[in-house]
Parts: structure tokens; C-alpha cells; sequence
């Protein structure tokens, strides 16, 4: 698991934008001078990945393939028996609420959909997600998920998994709790993007999911200013393309 660990950091670290791009060009400027006409092809297919990966056109190329894996749930019957929403990310130490740890707007996307589904579908709720480093302090994150769910938006949490580190663990320790529950199908929310790799997962951990994708990013017109590159680009098509990595790596692996 350690390895596995480090395998996805140095993958976010060295492959996906922005860093990818910066540790080309570095490649680049380190074998100029010996071969100027390779140095200068790496510096240039860096920077033209990086304008184009920031631009609403390149993101969605990479984004909209994605979301359109798992359509958007609609209304009818389920044979689902329970709701399990993945946590996302953290504020830590946030000053407007005491310094406590709240979910970042990732994560509230999820909280504010399993809300909306648990209103409308009346099935329990299940949160899964530990910790996201190694702080001996941190709250697991679906510690912190289920409060703002209970106080906020008034919305019982009937269990809370919060020892799984990853999407792999999200499911397996899951799975665990919802089969000592009778569950064996579930309303599934995590992000568009994500959907795909994390219902393959349960799925292998023996639990058949609906698909309740949420935080579409990629709906809108096409327009010149898709053209120019911004910071939100990036992040889109950062995420994707960590998600296609974790896609291929099943189909290699098998696992």
C-alpha cells in the first residue's frame, strides 16, 4: 500500500499539470546545450500542454469524455437500499469556523447532492474517508463531512467509514460495513469525473451501484474566451487526467 501510495504522488507530482509540463521543460533545458534542437522540442511541447490543458477547449477534451461515462441520475425507482457519498478535500484550520477543519468546495458539491438525494429518495447515508496524511491530530474526513451533513443541512449520517485512504479502501471498507447491513446496492455520489473509477470499485468489492454523479464541469457553450488559458482549466483538467491514469492502470493491472 506504501508503494502504491508513492506511485500516485510521484504520478501528481511529475505527469499531471502543471507539474508535468515544468519537469518537461526542465528535461529540455538540461539536454540544450549537447542537443539544442531536442532541447528546444521538449520546452515547446511543455509550454503548448500547458496553454492548452488551461484553456476551456483543451479541458474539455479531456474532461467531457469522462463525465459523459456516467449520465446524471434521474428521477423513478431505484433498487438501491442506501446512499454512500465519497468525501473529498479539506480546509484546514479555517478562521471563520474556530480553526476547525471544514470540507472544501469539492466536497461540498457531494454533501449538498447526498442531501438532495437522501430528501428525495429517503434511504440511509453512508460517508467514507479517512485521513488525508499522516497528521496524528487530523479529523478523518468523513468525520468532518458528517458534521456539516448533521448541522448544516439536517441530514442523519447512519455510518461513517473512516479508515480508507484512497478509492480503492473507500469501497472495500464500505462494502464491509453494508453487507453486515443486508445492503448490497447503493445510490453511488462522488464527482462526474470520478464516477467511473469509483464504481468500478465497489463494483469489484461486491456492491452494485446507481450511479449519482454530481459537480459537472464541462456543460457549457463554446466561446473565444475558451481560448484563453486559466487557472480553473488547469484544475479541471488536472483532475481528469489523474482519473484516465487510474482508468489505464485498471485495464493494465486488472485490479
Amino acid at each position: 500500500m506504501a508503494l502504491t501510495t508513492a506511485l500516485a504522488t510521484a504520478c501528481k507530482l511529475l505527469v499531471l499539470p502543471p507539474g508535468g509540463m515544468f519537469a518537461l521543460a526542465a528535461l529540455g533545458l538540461l539536454v540544450w546545450r549537447r542537443r539544442p534542437r531536442l532541447g528546444k522540442a521538449l520546452c515547446g511541447i511543455s509550454l503548448a500542454l500547458l496553454y492548452v490543458l488551461s484553456t476551456g477547449v483543451g479541458s474539455w477534451l479531456v474532461v467531457h469524455p469522462l463525465e459523459s461515462l456516467e449520465p446524471a441520475l434521474r428521477g423513478g425507482p431505484s433498487p438501491a437500499q442506501a446512499i454512500v457519498m465519497l468525501t473529498a478535500g479539506r480546509v484546514r484550520n479555517s478562521p471563520e469556523y474556530g480553526l476547525q477543519p471544514v470540507p472544501d468546495f469539492t466536497a461540498l458539491k457531494r454533501i449538498s447532492y447526498a442531501a438532495h438525494l437522501y430528501r428525495s429518495r429517503q434511504l440511509p447515508l453512508l460517508v467514507t474517508g479517512g485521513m488525508a496524511s499522516e497528521l496524528a491530530d487530523e479529523v478523518p474526513l468523513a468525520i468532518i463531512t458528517r458534521r456539516v451533513l448533521e448541522n448544516q443541512f439536517q441530514i442523519p449520517v447512519k455510518w461513517t467509514e473512516i479508515a480508507s485512504r484512497n478509492t480503492s479502501e473507500n469501497a472495500r471498507f464500505s462494502a464491509a460495513m453494508l453487507r453486515q447491513a443486508g445492503i448490497g446496492h447503493v445510490i453511488l455520489v462522488t464527482d462526474a469525473v470520478h464516477m467511473r473509477r469509483a464504481r468500478l470499485e465497489f463494483e469489484r468489492a461486491g456492491i452494485a451501484v446507481t450511479p449519482g454523479p454530481t459537480f459537472y464541469q464541462e456543460t457549457g457553450s463554446f466561446g473565444p474566451l475558451r481560448l484563453w488559458p486559466s487557472a480553473e482549466g488547469l484544475r479541471r483538467s488536472h483532475a481528469a487526467l489523474y482519473e484516465w491514469l487510474g482508468l489505464a492502470w485498471y485495464a493494465v493491472t486488472d485490479n
